[in-house]
């Protein structure tokens, strides 16, 4: 789980950039990222939203841009473990100074040996002055915590409510994610796309990248005729 131990491109995927962050009406939570990723603030942040708010990239583009600058960082996804996530967390150092991103808090919600362990992290984050980011689908007061100590502390962090990038966001986050593979999306192309496909940005990113492999495959450029074979009338 140590982040360091893996190439960046194995792990996170290359649009994760804070620099690639399309914020919308979240400027002031990329700020506040930012400013805790460049050693600029001592602040604690809470991000919380929907599925597809931008979170995780959020969390990953701190690590990755605190990684590239030499620092020591470490992203820890408790909804995608396979294992315990009370061993997990308690396995999860804290050293000094570096920067340690807990996304999906909500996953340990109900299970107190989790909740436990995530506390206690907490306070050898203090002790180490290490920087946390944490991030869940909700505010700290809403998960269901069963530690009331552990929602005292997550309330203290600065807290960020991040809303779903606007139909225009997402058009240009998928604009910039096709240049960046070197191709160019038509308007109509994109017209199509969201009168006929799930609109939420985690929903169209994966489309996204379904539809960039079957066109590179096929040799072709990302069109009205070829989305219709693809996805179907």
């Amino acid at each position: 789980m140590n982040a360091r131990q893996l190439p960046l491109g194995l792990r996170w995927r290359s649009h994760q950039r804070l620099d690639a962050f399309i914020a919308g009406a979240d400027a002031h939570a990329l700020a506040a990222v930012r400013a805790s990723a460049e050693a600029r603030s001592d602040a604690w942040l809470y991000l919380h939203g929907v599925h597809g708010s931008g979170k995780t990239h959020l969390l990953i583009g701190a690590c990755r841009l605190v990684l590239e600058e030499g620092r020591n960082a470490r992203y820890l996804p408790l909804a995608s473990l396979s294992g315990s996530c009370a061993e997990a967390i308690a396995s999860f150092g804290a050293e000094r100074r570096e920067l340690l991103g807990v996304d999906d808090v909500q996953a340990v919600a109900g299970d107190l040996d989790a909740e436990r362990a995530l506390f206690d992290l907490y306070n050898r984050a203090r002790e180490s002055h290490a920087m946390l980011l944490f991030a869940a689908d909700a505010a700290p007061a809403q998960l269901g915590l069963q530690l009331p100590d552990l929602v005292s502390r997550l309330s203290a962090c600065t807290q960020y409510a991040l809303q779903p990038l606007d139909e225009a966001g997402r058009r240009e986050v998928l604009r910039r994610r096709a240049q960046q593979r070197g191709l160019e999306i038509e308007d109509n192309v994109l017209d199509w796309l969201f009168t006929r496909q799930p609109r939420d940005l985690a929903a169209l990113m994966e489309l996204f990248e379904k539809l960039d492999h079957a066109a590179l495959a096929a040799q072709r450029r990302i069109t009205i005729p070829f989305l219709r074979e693809m996805l179907g009338n």
